[in-house]
């Protein structure tokens, strides 16, 4: 299946005419996402059998961490993520002590050699792209629930970490261009009212976000993903980005909403629980029907508001990608 015309993904021509709006679903692969070509076979698998527009490379979080220490396992969660152990940070002191990582080595390398051997497998027609956890995210998982009082108590030396990683992020995305990924899928966590004021993101994270994108530049595709309540979307959207994804059917703004408010594309429509997991096949298309209808099918990726749940039927995911053919 050819691509539909990437001119619908690419700004400054973002609401040019496609033969038909863009697709793709992602999920975890727990245990096979923690070496490199296990991760490449099961996502090579998963395209094999839905055929989606393009691939989201997802190893689980611990991915960019694990070289600091970060100990973590996979305890049968149902979106397929990790539980965390001993914390890396436990005092201020700690993220001082933070160091870039090199990306060739450790969990970094086999994500870098799994992108590797998707590049080898896929023609030039299915483009795949790498998921990168923002600083912010990282974070959070080396610090835990110290993260939100460190940043208000210790701001000078959270900052000094996340300019570590950030560092580590940077390096990584040197190492993933020569692998032919397409670009990323950059996770932001922490943008969202519920957790941070604007002014408090602005600040911490958001020039650093910005740093990410522009490291990007000469790849095809920045997609950001909101995660969360009551999302910043308005801040992100200024963002140097082709692709903007959030849990639209679940918290504001709405995608009609949203397609007045940005030049972006959007990617969303179908709710990962209700819609893809509890939902039928024919529940399925017709969320991913109204989806379309609210963006007129323009400046438009169906696709879930976050990861695929792993216990999701295989008929549900198949009527996504049917859904934009009907």
């Amino acid at each position: 299946m050819p691509i539909p015309n990437r001119a619908g993904l690419d700004p400054p021509r973002g609401g040019d005419p496609v033969d038909r709006p863009p697709v793709s679903l992602w999920r975890h692969w727990p245990v096979d996402d923690q070496r490199g070509d296990e991760l490449a076979r099961a996502s090579l698998t998963f395209q094999q059998t839905y055929d989606f527009d393009f691939i989201k490379v997802t190893p689980n979080s611990n991915f960019a961490i694990a070289g600091y220490g970060a100990d973590s396992s996979w305890l049968g969660n149902l979106e397929g993520t990790r539980e965390w152990g001993t914390r890396v940070i436990q005092t201020p002191d700690d993220w001082l002590n933070l160091k870039p990582l090199d990306p060739h080595q450790g969990l970094l390398g086999e994500i870098i050699e799994a992108n590797r051997l998707i590049g080898q497998a896929v023609d030039k027609e299915t483009p795949f792209i790498q998921t990168i956890f923002n600083p912010l995210a990282q974070a959070k998982n080396l610090a835990g629930p110290r993260l939100l009082s460190h940043l208000r108590q210790y701001p000078e030396a959270v900052q000094t970490g996340l300019a570590t990683l950030t560092e580590t992020i940077l390096r990584f995305i040197e190492a993933l261009k020569p692998t032919g990924a397409a670009g990323i899928f950059l996770a932001v966590q922490h943008a969202s009212y519920n957790l941070l004021t604007e002014a408090e993101y602005s600040q911490l994270c958001a020039p650093l976000d910005r740093q990410i994108l522009v490291a990007t530049e000469g790849m095809w595709l920045s997609l950001i993903h909101l995660h969360g309540e009551n999302v910043m979307f308005d801040l992100v959207a200024g963002y140097p980005a082709q692709v903007i994804n959030w849990h639209d059917v679940e918290t504001p703004p709405s995608l009609s909403e949203a397609f007045q408010r940005t030049t972006k594309t959007l990617c969303g429509g179908l709710r990962q629980w209700e819609t893809i997991v509890r939902g039928t096949p024919e529940q399925v298309k017709a969320e991913a029907q109204a989806a379309i209808a609210a963006t007129g099918g323009r400046r438009f990726i169906l696709g879930t508001g976050c990861v695929t749940p792993i216990v999701a039927p295989t008929g549900n995911i198949l009527a996504a990608r049917q859904a934009v053919d009907l």
